[in-house]
Formats: structure tokens, sequence, C-alpha cells
């Protein structure tokens, strides 16, 4: 029964672990708006979600070794690329962020949250109610 909840919810699990990820980026790109050369980065959600819902997102990348005391591991092979936004006016000190365009991102990826949140509460609620026999 547990794996048919987590089946349930994994969809929207996976949305708001991007959705959140991308908040990540979009703060990074707002806070280094004033750093000299700081190239915006973001990712083209519904792209990734596919790739993520498809499964070519999992799996684990060996790390390198580049010395005999370094520990081994492993790192996540997400299907998350990042890419560098095209500015929309040069700047002097060669940064990319537009303010303008990083805030309008950064309000519509948190209702978009918001909303996936929202949504998983519901399904949440309902399916509470389908075990308590209401």
């Amino acid at each position: 029964m547990v794996s048919k909840i987590d089946n349930a919810l994994s969809l929207q699990q996976q949305a708001l672990g991007l959705r959140a990820f991308r908040q990540q980026i979009l703060a990074g790109n707002i806070a280094n708006s004033d750093t000299p050369n700081y190239k915006a980065q973001d990712f083209d959600f519904s792209t990734v979600f596919k790739a993520t819902l498809a499964g070519l997102g999992g799996g684990n990348l060996p790390l390198a070794k580049t010395a005999a005391r370094h520990l081994p591991g492993s790192a996540d092979s997400s299907a998350v690329r990042l890419m560098y936004r095209a500015p929309v006016q040069a700047s002097a000190d060669g940064n990319t962020v537009d303010m303008n365009v990083e805030r309008a991102q950064f309000s519509e990826n948190a209702v978009q949250y918001e909303a996936g949140l929202a949504f998983i509460t519901s399904q949440i609620k309902t399916l509470m109610a389908a075990v308590q026999g209401q």
C-alpha cells in the first residue's frame, strides 16, 4: 500500500524538487546581479521534467580521484542541464543578469511551486479520506 501511495505522489514530488532547484538557481542569479562577468543560468523546466519522468536522470556517476588519498564517491547524474541566459542588454562588466527577467522568473516559479504544494496537499487529503472511509 505504501508503494501505491508513493506512486500517486511521485509525480508531484519530482516536480516540487525541480521547482525548488530552479528557485535556487534563480536566487543565485539575483544574488550575483552585481558580480562582474557573472553569467545568469536557468533550465527549461518542462524539458527536464519530461526527461526525469522518462527516467533519463537516474543513476550515479563515479567521481574522478586525482590523488591516492581522495575518498571514493559518486555524484547525482541529474537530467538538469544548466544553460546561460542570452543577455537582453549588454553590460559594461560582462554580467548577464537582468533583474526584471530574474524577478519575473523567480515569481512565476514561486507561484508554480505553491500550486504544486496545494495540489499535493489535496491529493494527501483525498487519500486520507479514502483510508478513513469517509
